[in-house]
């Protein structure tokens, strides 16, 4: 079974993604093969749970049996291809495939719109799948196997340059000193910088990217401000994850200023945001600074609450948060929950994700938000900033453009894999949700996304996150006095720089941390 990686190549950064599914590909033999006729669909129940492998035992997350029967291969994609006629907001995008003469993890893939944005990127640029053990495992409690350490590759081509970009408390990364800024050199031997042949590259994206607890590797770190280098060995653990740190209170231009670092919308998040935002509530700040740029997005609840908290009860009573669109066949009813189809509101109390339920958010009742955002700032996050901005509040942008990405989905497992493929549009209280080419600051160059006031600023791996001095963060605090902004940073496209006080790159994540994802019924 294999981890979602991204990896280094000699030429470009890919990513790829391990799938379920096994066994025989269903031969025509098989009567169900026979069964295919274009444009014909059965329901996806008729095929639910038929698997080449079937598990046997409880599901830990539910503490029921495994649903699973023995069945084939070819039931798997059945169900596969019913499923995406059913629910895929592009359904009519969608080609309709034989079944039988693809294994599954292939005809997933394909499941999909080939269609393109305006500005001639993918339509559907998340299309994906999970081992059901691992979804359930890091969604629910932020566990993955790694270091600990947010790697941000600045340049995936010889001369390469990959550094970090923030790690986790008690991490094998904060053992190791590792702090924002740090370059990898070498691993385990390899030149990262330089490598170019295949052996060397499997090594490097091995080491980085660990696919379990217990890998050891070895790397050559430049700490920053040094000339020099020094080894440092790890060992890949199950780190759980702190999406909420570094919450401040600064002081600028007269006023408190808060500041969070919110890096993921998993379920512990909440128990962590609502604790800063208590904290920010009491030391009464007249703005705040919320970081997103590493934030991919997850539950969609937890962003109803985080917009909730920053603009109060005052313009969101009553307002919708996002309402959800689903495909044609769907005007009036969620076809996964059979409820009628209501906006999503502004979530006023804990949704019980981590902590108890239904207690009362704390507010800041602002009238505006400083949000500092890169590419990696996807989905649930960018849900943020269209709902805000749908109940009339200021949303001021400093980064570079945002993913683009007003689309999400449910979960669905089948036969152990959990497929993510889109379901839904969210749009705001104005009904607005077109960016699908992102949000970008109003005086980024050459770039497609929805204009938001504020600037267009460069990532900064010369300061750690939260100190007034990094690149973004300055300049937030500066437009918030002058309402200027800094030379605009170029949109990507860096490769190759070394400049680390203003450089932009990708972090490798797992693809389901780059959505907005809706709690199944059974949640």
């Amino acid at each position: 079974m294999l981890s979602p990686r991204a990896l280094l190549s000699a030429t470009l950064l890919v990513g790829t993604l391990g799938c379920g599914g096994s066994g025989s590909n269903g031969s025509s033999s098989n009567p169900a093969s026979s069964a295919w006729v274009a444009g014909t669909f059965q329901t996806s129940a008729t095929f639910a749970s038929q698997c080449a492998t079937p598990r046997t035992g409880t599901d830990p997350a539910t503490g029921r049996a495994y649903p699973d029967k023995a069945g084939s291969m070819l039931l798997e994609n059945n169900w596969l291809r019913s499923w995406t006629h059913e629910l895929y907001l592009w359904y009519n995008e969608a080609p309709d495939l034989n079944p039988a003469s693809y294994a599954t993890a292939d005809y997933f893939k394909l499941l999909k719109t080939s269609a393109t944005t305006p500005s001639g990127n993918p339509k559907d640029k998340f299309h994906f799948t999970y081992p059901t053990a691992q979804w359930e495992q890091f969604s629910q409690s932020g566990v993955s196997a790694g270091y600990g350490a947010q790697f941000i590759v600045l340049a995936s081509r010889p001369p390469r340059n990959v550094v970090v970009a923030f790690t986790e408390p008690n991490s094998p990364a904060t053992a190791a000193k590792l702090v924002r800024g740090a370059q990898v050199l070498t691993v385990d031997g390899v030149d990262l910088v330089n490598a170019s042949d295949q052996a060397s590259i499997e090594k490097l994206n091995a080491g980085l990217f660990p696919s379990g607890p217990g890998e050891s590797h070895t790397f050559s770190i430049r700490d920053p401000g040094s000339s020099g280098a020094r080894s440092v060995t790890m060992v890949a653990m199950n780190v759980t994850e702190t999406p909420v740190q570094h919450v401040e209170t600064l002081r600028s231009g007269g006023g408190t200023v808060g500041y969070i670092l919110f890096n993921d919308h998993i379920a512990t998040a909440e128990e962590e945001l609502i604790r800063a935002f208590g904290q920010l509530a009491s030391a009464r700040v007249n703005d705040l600074v919320l970081d997103l740029r590493y934030n991919g997005g997850g539950y969609l609840d937890i962003a109803s609450e985080v917009a909730y908290m920053i603009a109060g009860p005052g313009p969101t009573t009553g307002a919708t948060f996002e309402k959800i669109v689903f495909n044609d066949k769907y005007p009036t009813q969620d076809p996964v929950t059979g409820k009628a189809l209501t906006p999503m509101p502004f979530q006023t109390t804990s949704q019980g994700f981590s902590g108890p339920k239904d207690v009362a958010l704390p507010t800041l009742n602002l009238p505006r938000v400083f949000v500092l955002t890169s590419s990696n700032t996807c989905s649930a996050s960018e849900s943020i900033v269209n709902s805000l901005r749908g109940v009339g509040l200021d949303v001021i942008q400093v980064g570079t453009t945002t993913c683009g990405k007003p689309y999400g989905f449910y979960p669905a497992d089948n036969c152990g894999t959990t497929y993510f493929s889109i379901e839904f549009k969210g749009v705001n209280a104005q009904g607005f949700g077109d960016y699908p080419d992102g949000f970008s600051a109003a005086n980024t160059t050459a770039s497609p996304g929805v204009e938001l006031p504020g600037c267009s600023v460069a990532d900064d791996f010369t300061h750690q996150l939260g100190d007034p001095r990094e690149g973004r963060l300055a300049a937030a605090l500066s437009y918030r006095t002058n309402s200027s902004c800094p030379v605009a940073a170029q949109a990507l496209g860096v490769e190759g720089a070394r400049d680390l006080s203003a450089i932009d790159g990708v972090a490798p994540k797992s693809p389901w941390r780059e959505n907005r994802i809706l709690r199944p019924p059974d949640y």
